[in-house]
C-alpha cells in the first residue's frame, strides 16, 4: 500500500511531536551491573556472587577509549530510564529519516 505524501508529512509531524516529550532526559550508553569479590579470606563473597550490585555506565566513542562512569545507587533507576529514552529517541529519528528519504525519492519538498 502506497502512503500519500500528505500522510507521510502527518506521520513525520507526529513523530517530531514525540521527540519533545523526552525533555532532554536522554543518555547514550549502556548500564552495567557488577558484583566484586573483595579477596578477604572467609568473606561470604568468596563462595557467593560477590559484593554488590554496583552500577556503571559505559559509552563508546569513535577513535577514543570508552568512557566508564560510576552510577550511585540512588541514580540507577533514573539512568536506566534515560538510556531507554535514548533508544526510543533514536528509533523515532530513524523513522523520520525514512519518511524524509521517501519524500526525496518522490521529488517532494522536504
Amino acid at each position: 500500500m502506497i502512503i500519500s505524501t500528505h500522510e507521510l508529512r502527518e506521520n513525520r509531524k507526529h513523530l517530531i511531536d514525540q521527540l519533545t516529550a523526552f525533555d532532554g532526559k536522554i543518555l547514550r550508553g549502556s548500564v552495567i551491573e557488577s558484583f566484586k569479590k573483595c579477596g578477604k579470606p572467609g568473606c561470604k563473597c568468596v563462595t557467593g556472587t560477590g559484593h554488590g550490585p554496583k552500577y556503571s555506565m559505559t559509552v563508546n566513542f569513535p577513535k577514543r577509549k570508552p568512557e566508564n562512569i560510576y552510577i550511585p545507587l540512588e541514580y540507577v533507576t533514573q539512568v536506566k530510564e534515560f538510556v531507554s529514552n535514548y533508544h526510543q529517541f533514536k528509533e523515532i529519528v530513524e523513522q523520520i529519516c525514512i519518511i524524509n528519504r521517501e519524500l526525496l525519492k518522490r521529488r517532494e519538498e522536504l
